[in-house]
């Protein structure tokens, strides 16, 4: 198994239809709870641990995925609000040196709980012709809004299987 992808890497290359973009969405809606259950049980010392070496320990990836989807949230409601907007890149890996990624992961996961219902209302009430509104990233170019609800859905899933894979290699589940 890839540690670093071990659900691959986020490609969708066939037509992007409303049954496609509706599982992305019930994906969306359930990683607070899944990724809930699959850190409550662990220690300090294994939120610590790197899900790879040279990778980010788990409580960093939960405080990602929170900083992660919060922008991606932000850059949906800039996509249906303005015309193409340019968004602003984060650098993640600075981020994730940031003191706040010590902090206990509850915040962050409090911050998904209630952005992740908010998000998920949010794409529950856009119908097809939203969707295919866009935004610009710098790096990335134009991006339609079904297109990043699929790479979030998979982010979300791709963040958790580091977690879960793990849990798995070593015992903890």
């Amino acid at each position: 198994m890839n540690k670093q992808y071990p659900i691959g890497k986020f490609e969708y290359n066939q037509e992007i239809n409303e049954q496609v973009v509706k599982q992305w969405m019930r994906e969306i809606d359930e990683l607070p709870d899944k990724l809930q259950k699959a850190v409550q049980e662990l220690s300090e010392e294994q939120l610590d641990t790197p899900y790879r070496e040279g990778g980010w320990t788990i409580r960093q990836l939960v405080h990602h995925i929170a900083d992660s989807h919060m922008n991606a949230y932000i850059r949906m409601k800039l996509a249906l609000t303005e015309e193409n907007p340019t968004i602003k890149p984060y650098h993640e890996g600075k981020w994730a040196e940031q003191s706040d990624y010590l902090l206990p992961i509850e915040f962050s996961l409090t911050i998904l709980a209630g952005l992740h219902k908010r998000w998920s209302y949010l794409l529950q009430n856009l119908n097809s012709h939203d969707w295919k509104k866009t935004f610009n990233h710098p790096d990335s170019g134009e991006i339609t809004i079904e297109k990043n609800i699929g790479l979030y859905a998979w982010h979300g899933n791709h963040h958790l299987a580091h977690i879960t894979s793990l849990c798995r290699e070593k015992g903890w589940i």
